[in-house]
């Protein structure tokens, strides 16, 4: 047997099998002739390394982490697009379209826009060999080996080809969904929506991160460039001549590239409106967010008669559909008890499909927002998803009241454990009062083992539940205490899941002191403040001994948290909390910083999402450097790190002339430390 020509058979087989199965979404095999083919490639090119190929499929599983992303400029700039936000404004996109190209009409493709990550693909000779983020449009970051890992995106396209192809990464929804599901059994902050989901995954520097998520890709657009004389292909590889975008688009999809579906051509301004009008009732049925439809022109020539401006073409442009909404029913509105006694009232809706998934329940927040909408039991209510995982009731229809309806009064006991329930005195939030109501305890656990606070990987909510429930813990410190035999008898437990549970719980013990302080779920004492105290006091000693005043001459702490670190620690059985901790070999003492303190007096603030890391984890970045972080801009603050939509901040620190860095420069002052 020729080794060689059966590992390119091999190769050929998986890619066609990819292709078929994350592409046309087929499937010609079962999922164990593919995981044995898969198999046989990675045993031969092990065994053969004089064969490696980046571009096999095996390649796709992940590569050693990076310390940053590498800066690519873009040949073409990838340009933004205008937005229409209703008919009147696309009637006057056309009418410019029509006037600029003096034309009475004009056909138009079609395009679902895909809300994710813009990316560009770059092939040399039908290899793939980079792949970057939009960026600002003309840099980007390079990202190929995590777009190496998107198994819908070709490696090889089996044709001696120069182009670069435009897409868009996205999460399917249902995948989200799961993603969710299993962060949140990890006790791991869940993504936001599908595109944030996404935009991490893919900005990921470990590229095995990027490998287990379920990324997909459709591509919209290519740059096609012509051979050099040393590089010319064969007569069956010639590039076909292409005049319109849906001929590219075509193209693109007999190299192998996925292509939506529901890409369809236009003649004229009315089909256009039909089709946008038919999306926007459908779209909850896809499988994937969209936010609008791309409207472009299809003739080519046409396009590059009109051009763009600086920062957009002429001849495209987004038609942006309104958030997504539905009416449904509250059958009922019952209260939730949180980690703190905090009581938020939910309503229960009559099952009503919206964005991709059925809802059932939407917050409601507090008592002051149920004033405010006026909403009863009963009633015909809009819910309304405008990027965010949890649906929220945006208008009560009381023009469908029969009087039937009935009001909500929030209880006056907890529906838990019956303690009375009370509202502090310029707080929106009503609280139960008892700490040891088993709602509460769950919560504080689940809080304790998030990955915020302890990081116990393998301690998520369904765990929790089962061993309050068996009455096996009735503390954080009570994690401590369980063995192997102990988890190894829980449902659905085996020796693995057993030991993996009793690792993650061992690791736990060398979280930093202010990680612990913030695990202990003190009212108002989130994880900045946390770090505050951890820095001004060194042991927990200190702190449970501190009063109130020495609290408040701390920065940043006044006296609505000084009083409930106060009141938290005055509490016996909080105490006793501590003393197990302690005995448990819990960090609960200040450690002095080791290496170099290059952010010595520095202080960041940092302000919407980052994509490449938790904030959390940055601001421990910022601490072990010696710095300090802030929630708030100030005239001390040193540096404003935006992320994604950074809000009213940046605006701040723009008025108090503070710098303001991106995530991308915020990684390089880390690596380099200059500062």
């Amino acid at each position: 047997m020729n080794i060689q020509k059966h590992i390119l058979h091999l190769r050929e087989q998986i890619n066609q099998h990819n292709y078929l199965y994350y592409v046309l979404d087929k499937s010609a095999v079962s999922d164990a002739e593919y995981d044995r083919l898969f198999k046989e490639l990675i045993a031969l090119e092990t065994a053969h390394p004089e064969f490696y190929d980046p571009n096999s499929p095996t390649q796709r599983v992940g590569a050693p982490p990076l310390k940053e992303f590498n800066t690519v400029t873009h040949k073409t700039p990838l340009l933004s697009l205008d937005n229409a936000m209703d008919i009147d404004e696309l009637k006057a996109f056309d009418e410019r379209v029509k006037k600029g190209l003096k034309k009475e009409k004009t056909n138009y493709c079609l395009e679902l826009k895909i809300d994710g990550l813009a990316i560009s693909l770059q092939y040399k000779s039908g290899k793939f060999f980079r792949g970057s983020t939009r960026g600002d449009g003309k840099t980007g970051e390079d990202i190929t080996l995590n777009l190496k890992t998107v198994k819908a995106i070709p490696l090889d396209l089996g044709a001696k080809i120069d182009l670069e192809v435009r897409g868009e990464i996205y999460l399917p929804y249902n995948d989200f969904i799961k993603l969710n599901a299993e962060r949140e059994e990890a006790g791991e902050p869940k993504f936001a929506n599908p595109r944030n989901a996404a935009a991490g995954s893919v900005r990921q520097l470990d590229s095995k991160i990027t490998a287990a998520r379920p990324l997909s890709m459709f591509c919209y657009a290519a740059e096609i460039r012509p051979q050099t004389q040393d590089h010319r292909p064969k007569t069956s590889d010639q590039i076909p001549k292409i005049s319109g975008q849906m001929e590219t688009l075509e193209y693109l999809q007999k190299l192998g590239f996925k292509i939506n579906p529901n890409i369809t051509l236009g003649k004229g301004i009315d089909e256009v409106s039909k089709y946008i009008g038919k999306w926007e009732t459908q779209r909850e049925k896809l499988d994937y967010e969209i936010d609008g439809i791309v409207v472009k022109i299809n003739n080519l020539a046409d396009q590059e008669k009109l051009g763009s401006t600086s920062h957009a073409p002429r001849w495209a442009i987004a038609f942006k559909y309104p958030p997504m909404q539905s009416t449904t029913i509250v059958e009922d509105i019952q209260v939730q008890v949180g980690r703190t006694g905090a009581i938020t009232p939910v309503a229960h809706l009559k099952p009503v499909h919206l964005a991709g998934v059925t809802v059932k329940r939407a917050t409601l927040h507090n008592e002051d927002q149920i004033q405010r909408l006026g909403i009863k039991i009963g009633d015909h209510v809009i819910i309304q998803r405008a990027g965010e995982v949890i649906p929220e009731v945006v208008k009560v229809l009381k023009n469908k009241r029969t009087g039937h309806e009935k009001e909500f009064h929030l209880p006056k006991h907890c529906p838990i454990c019956n303690a009375a329930i009370i509202r502090p005195e310029g707080e929106a939030v009503a609280r139960c009062i008892n700490a040891e109501c088993p709602a509460q305890v769950k919560e504080r656990i689940r809080h304790f083992a998030t990955r915020a606070a302890m990081d116990i990987e393998h301690v998520g909510p369904a765990l929790v539940e089962q061993l309050v429930d068996q009455k096996l813990i009735k503390t954080p410190a009570d994690l401590y205490d369980l063995d192997f035999k102990t988890l190894k008898n829980l449902d659905r437990f085996a020796d693995k899941s057993a030991q993996n549970v009793i690792d993650s719980i061992e690791k736990s013990k060398s979280r930093p002191f202010d990680r612990v302080l913030y695990a202990l779920g003190i009212r108002h004492v989130g994880s900045h403040i946390a770090s505050i105290i951890a820095q001004h006091f060194h042991s927990i000693d200190e702190v449970m001994n501190a009063s109130e005043a020495e609290l408040t001459r701390v920065r940043e702490i006044g006296p609505k948290v000084a009083q409930s670190i106060a009141a938290f620690f005055q509490q016996k059985g909080n105490r006793h909390l501590i003393a197990k901790l302690t005995a448990n070999g819990l960090q609960l003492t200040a450690t002095t910083p080791k290496g170099p303190q290059p952010l010595k007096g520095k202080t960041f603030v940092f302000s919407g999402t980052l994509e490449t890391m938790s904030r959390e984890a940055a601001q421990e970045q910022v601490v072990k450097l010696g710095g300090a972080y802030s929630s708030a801009v100030s005239k001390n603050t040193d540096y404003v790190v935006a992320g994604e939509s950074p809000g009213s901040k940046l605006e701040k620190a723009k008025k108090l002339r503070v710098k303001v860095i991106s995530e991308k420069d915020f990684n390089k002052l880390m690596m380099r430390g200059n500062f």
